[in-house]
């Protein structure tokens, strides 16, 4: 009998029917059509960083940890062939060894890369979109059994769902990844008054190649990091000391390391409408919540892109992220920080904390439509589909 699962932060835990480990594309057929065939659903795992219940399932739970490293690499065309269930962590430095590098990572390299894909995890940069914008070509099992390979060759009108899917359109096995040569990074880091930063942020956005902020209520102080190419460093400064300067490759300078688990909730605003919507989270933070607050808001930007599912479709995206340690309560605040989230058009992140359903999901995203046409299509059984899955994607 397969043991409980819980997620990275434990406030996901369930115990599913069956947990599998395939080490092969036929192994995951097999699962798929075993799952079709007796009525069963089927989701895929990648590392449980998600704090979203979207791999729960009373059916069977495949984790693709032994799909997993760099198969091909092209250096003419600067792509790489890896399997879907590497770790970031792992990806870095075997791409690094081969003389390659993601444009950019999101804050934390624990994840998969089909998870981190699937989800929307970004990083930060005015140019640089979330993580699933560097997949240019997938292979997948789909909810017949079939394995489909999708490209800008190959079935592209599909890549617009499949490269952000939820895991909802069927079990990636491999993902084709654009990249750049290896580059280094100088990441800096000081504390200044949230004031300063939100007088200066415009311009610390526009200037530095990667730049993002924590806020601390409780002090009103603020953390910023910025990163930029070895000697092309911006003047532009808080009158305070350096907090951290170091330089390494991206892979290492990108994301942080951290011991401390936490919940989160994160929603993708218009950038233009950030100003009044993080004046608004602000006051309704020191007034109602500075006292139970133990952690940290994190500010982050999202270049526009073209993904049905994404957070910054059409738009580009300024992401408020309200943290709070897994050892304190978080239901009460991350609901009324919600509020006003919705209340400046913000969009959730679909690996993180809230509560929209379908119904109100589907009017913030303009592709959305095209999006349930792809899945009746890949999976016309809903063997994908979950009680939790079909809150967020089937409207009553």
């Amino acid at each position: 009998m397969a043991r409980e699962w819980r997620n990275w932060s434990g406030s996901l835990r369930f115990v599913p029917g069956e947990y599998a480990e395939p080490a092969s594309e036929d192994e995951v057929r097999g699962l798929v059509e075993r799952a079709r065939a007796t009525g069963r659903t089927l989701r895929p795992v990648g590392s449980g960083h998600s704090s979203s219940p979207l791999v729960r399932t009373d059916g069977i739970l495949i984790d693709l940890r032994r799909l997993d490293g760099l198969l091909h690499q092209d250096q003419q065309r600067r792509q790489a062939t890896v399997g879907a269930g590497s770790r970031l962590r792992d990806l870095g430095e075997q791409l690094y060894d081969a003389g390659l590098a993601m444009d950019n990572l999101g804050d934390i390299d624990l994840q998969t890369i089909a998870g981190a894909t699937a989800t929307g995890t970004h990083g930060t940069g005015l140019r640089f979109g979330n993580l699933s914008t560097q997949i240019v070509a997938v292979r997948l099992v789909t909810g017949t059994g079939d394995v489909l390979d999708v490209s800008a060759t190959d079935h592209p009108d599909l890549l617009p769902a499949v490269r952000l899917s939820l895991g909802a359109l069927g079990v990636l096995t491999r993902i084709t990844l654009q990249l750049s040569q290896v580059y280094k990074l100088h990441r800096r880091t000081w504390c200044s008054h949230v004031d300063w930063t939100l007088d200066n942020l415009e311009q610390l956005q526009r200037e530095n190649r990667n730049m993002d902020f924590y806020w601390y209520p409780r002090s009103d102080q603020t953390q910023i990091r910025t990163l930029n190419p070895i000697g092309h460093e911006p003047e532009l400064r808080p009158p305070t000391p350096y907090r951290e300067s170091l330089a390494e490759a991206s892979h290492l300078s990108i994301p942080r390391h951290r011991e401390l688990r936490f919940d989160e909730i994160e929603y993708l605003i218009p950038s233009a409408a950030f100003p009044d919507c993080f004046a608004e989270l602000r006051r309704r933070i020191r007034d109602r919540h500075r006292r139970e607050v133990g952690w940290r808001i994190l500010v982050r930007t999202v270049a526009a892109d073209d993904i049905y599912l994404s957070g910054a479709y059409g738009r580009p995206t300024t992401t408020i992220a309200c943290l709070q340690n897994t050892s304190l309560p978080h239901d009460a605040y991350f609901a009324d920080v919600e509020e006003v989230f919705l209340q400046y058009g913000g969009r959730p992140h679909w690996g993180k904390k809230h509560s929209l359903t379908a119904r109100e999901l589907r009017p913030l995203y303009p592709a959305w439509d095209a999006f349930a046409e792809v899945r009746r299509t890949l999976d016309p059984d809903g063997v994908f589909l979950t009680p939790d899955l079909a809150r967020l994607l089937e409207q009553p």
